[in-house]
């Protein structure tokens, strides 16, 4: 059952504007450790980020939790390379399936995020 959806835009330039401006202090406060490993294997590293950020973004929206923060959504990709996203911290929901996709081009990253309902036995 769906308990939840969101969507985000993101301007490529305006993350790459924040870490120029902020540099690792802006990385690490957005971005978990594998986040940022994964991101910097990656050929457009901004485009990337961008699509990550809008990611976690549509994750909030999607869950309207206004306590989470940054790194308590972690998006990553499974062995197939299809993003996935982890909640982590304690406010983590353990009764949720959340579900990512991400797509950018040159200039904007855009992501949706759908809250599931997870079987009460799963």
């Amino acid at each position: 059952m769906i308990i939840g959806t969101g969507v985000d835009i993101t301007e490529v330039a305006r993350l790459r504007k924040a870490v120029e401006k902020w540099g690792e202090s802006f990385l690490d406060r957005v971005f978990t450790k594998e986040e940022l490993e994964n991101a910097k294997t990656r050929g457009s590293l901004y485009q990337h980020l961008a699509g990550r950020f809008a990611a976690k973004e549509a994750v909030f929206k999607a869950l309207g939790d206004p306590g989470l923060s940054w790194k308590d959504v972690e998006i990553l990709n499974d062995k197939d390379g299809k993003p996935c996203c982890v909640l982590l911290g304690p406010k983590a929901r353990k009764n949720v399936g959340v579900h990512v996709s991400i797509s950018h081009v040159k200039n904007y990253a855009v992501a949706n995020a759908i809250i599931t309902q997870k079987n009460p036995g799963a």
